[in-house]
């Protein structure tokens, strides 16, 4: 540049922007000894450990002493000897270098955290979520287990059964039931998702073959989150807090039966859900429940225009929920609609 090159082509030849160039230049005034000062770039270390240092490290670190140490422990322990052969990082940098900083111990190494199960349901039998609870009995410390399978959309009980033990085996019978008596076909396109948490139970090979067998795809919660499981939560919640949820604990798996098939029975038919606008899961289920909220809105509007001063703004919305989510992406994530303007 002295003899008259331009900037911008050196810095083309050099392979770096011209505000870098000119950087270098200001920072550097009388000392362009041409080295590459980018950062990360090798360039020479005055108190760069030598070639001789690295290898008594490396040595050091492999002796029968202190072959089963961390670095961390073998630093103090040469220091209380006098020696001072480099710092910790340097170990640690050495190690690194020569393949040698790996786990040991018999704990599992860290885990990546599990991804977010996103599931979206805009109908009936897409996506079901089941669990197991407990029904006290008489005698203190033997339950009983409550096995429920419910539709995310409709939020009706497909399935349910009462057991004296948890069991693999009784899980999957209880889905092949379900799935015969909601007409659940292998040959679907879009395959059924069943969604549990983490039991033993739910993470079996007899019922992740039964699964198979039947076209039904296995989702599950991420570990310690409760709420990756909501719906059957909040079904196990209305179960417990019923008024009529006996306060004696069962005598006899018959005596559960008969009060669970009660409840069944009343949830799917009489139970007005409020997360489904207030109709019960079975007319959701089976369709009943648009018809059901357009009455509702006309016999809303009917009485606007009869009396309009009650009516502040609209009527209620009775509308139904078109998609139901379990964890919904954030509204960030969600793509935006797409506007087009016409020209004038």
């Amino acid at each position: 540049m002295a003899a008259g090159a331009r900037a911008r082509e050196v810095a083309a030849l050099l392979g770096v922007g011209l505000t870098t160039l000119q950087r270098w230049r200001r920072q550097f005034t009388g000392d362009m000894d041409g080295v590459d000062r980018r950062k990360g770039s090798q360039r020479h270390v005055a108190h760069r450990l030598t070639s001789e240092e690295r290898q008594r490290i490396l040595l050091t670190c492999n002796e029968p002493e202190f072959a089963a140490l961390p670095p961390g422990q073998i630093v103090p322990v040469l220091a209380d000897r006098g020696l001072y052969i480099g710092s910790e990082r340097s170990f640690y940098r050495v190690l690194h270098a020569h393949g040698q900083a790996h786990r040991r111990g018999r704990a599992r190494p860290p885990q990546e955290p599990r991804p977010v199960p996103r599931l979206r349901a805009d109908g009936p039998s897409q996506v079901w979520s089941w669990d197991i609870t407990f029904l006290p009995r008489t005698v203190r410390g033997i339950w009983l287990y409550l096995y429920l399978v419910i539709d995310v959309w409709s939020r009706k009980v497909v399935a349910w059964d009462v057991a004296e033990r948890e069991d693999p085996v009784i899980a999957a019978d209880l889905v092949s039931r379900a799935c015969i008596r909601e007409r659940i076909s292998k040959s679907r396109r879009q395959p059924l998702i069943l969604h549990a948490d983490n039991g033993n139970a739910m993470r079996a090979a007899t019922l992740e073959s039964r699964l198979e067998e039947l076209g039904v795809l296995r989702s599950f919660s991420r570990p310690r989150v409760s709420n990756d499981n909501p719906y059957s939560e909040s079904l196990f919640r209305t179960a417990k807090y019923r008024p009529d949820y006996p306060s004696r604990p069962f005598a006899s798996q018959e005596e559960a039966c008969l009060w669970v098939a009660s409840f069944v029975n009343w949830y799917n038919h009489r139970h007005r859900h409020s997360g489904i606008k207030f109709v019960t899961p079975q007319q959701r289920h089976n369709g009943e429940a648009m018809e059901i909220c357009h009455h509702r809105a006309v016999v809303y509007e009917q009485a606007r225009q009869q009396n309009p001063r009650r009516w502040s703004r609209s009527i209620r919305c009775w509308r139904q929920p078109e998609v139901v989510w379990i964890n919904p992406p954030s509204p960030e994530a969600q793509p935006k609609p797409t506007t087009f303007v016409m020209a004038a």
